[in-house]
C-alpha cells in the first residue's frame, strides 16, 4: 500500500497514511469527537513521539499504558479524550498481534468478499457498524482495496460522489463538502429529537414542574 491521500491536510502525515496500513486503521479509530483532518494527524504525531517513521503495532501493543497515555496527551494532544483513545489504540494494536500477526494490512488482504471484510473490520475493538462501513469505502475508494461487493457493504458511505466521510475527502474542497453533509446531519438529528421531546412533554404536560 503505497498512495496519495489528502485526509490530514498535511503533507507528511498524508504520506505515513498512504503507505502504512496500520496507520489508516489508527486515524479511523481517532476520528470522533475531533475535527477528521485532526484525528487523521494523530498517527504521524504518535510515531514522532516514538521516535519512528512508521507505526507498529507490536511495540504499540507492548508500551505501559500509562506512559503511551502520556505520549498522547503531551501537547498539542493527539486526541481530546488522550488517555481513551490511548487504551483504544493499544487495544486495537494488541487485537492485531493476536489475530494478524500485527500486520493490520492483513485485515483486507487477499479478502474476496465485501461482507466478509465488513465483518473483519467490525470485529476490530473500537469499529462499529458505521465505523468499519466509512474505513471499507475509504479502502474501496482510495486505497484500491475493491473486493466483490464492497460498495453494497459500505453502504451508503460507498456511493460515488456521496461526500458523506472522509472516504470520499480528497483535499480542501472535498472537506468542506463532507463537513457541511455532517452538519446537516447534526441538524436533522437535532431537530428530530426536539420534535420528539416536544411530543413527549404534550403528552405527560402535568408532570413538567416536579
Amino acid at each position: 500500500m503505497d498512495v496519495t491521500v489528502h485526509l490530514a491536510l498535511d503533507p507528511e502525515a498524508d504520506a505515513l497514511l498512504g503507505r502504512s496500513p496500520l496507520a489508516a486503521l489508527v486515524g479511523m479509530l481517532l476520528d470522533q469527537q475531533i475535527p477528521m483532518e485532526w484525528a487523521f494527524k494523530g498517527p504521524r504525531t504518535i510515531a514522532d513521539r516514538l521516535g519512528s517513521d512508521d507505526l507498529d503495532a507490536h511495540g504499540i501493543a507492548a508500551q505501559d499504558p500509562e506512559a503511551f497515555a502520556a505520549l498522547l496527551s503531551e501537547k498539542p494532544a493527539v486526541h481530546r479524550y488522550p488517555g481513551s483513545m490511548a487504551q483504544r489504540v493499544q487495544q486495537l494494536c494488541q487485537y492485531l498481534v493476536e489475530h494478524y500477526d500485527g500486520n493490520a494490512e492483513l485485515v483486507w488482504k487477499g479478502v474476496t468478499d465485501g461482507r466478509e471484510l465488513l465483518r473483519r473490520l467490525q470485529d476490530l475493538p473500537g469499529f462499529g457498524q458505521q465505523k468499519a462501513q466509512i474505513f471499507l469505502a475509504l479502502l474501496g475508494k482510495q486505497l484500491g482495496v475493491r473486493p466483490t461487493g464492497w460498495r453494497e457493504a459500505a453502504g451508503s458511505y460507498g456511493e460515488p460522489d456521496s461526500f458523506r466521510s472522509v472516504a470520499d475527502i480528497t483535499g480542501p474542497e472535498s472537506l468542506v463538502k463532507v463537513r457541511a453533509h455532517k452538519q446537516e446531519m447534526k441538524a436533522a438529528a437535532r431537530a428530530a429529537k426536539t420534535a420528539k421531546a416536544g411530543q413527549t412533554g404534550g403528552k405527560g404536560g402535568g408532570k413538567a414542574g416536579a
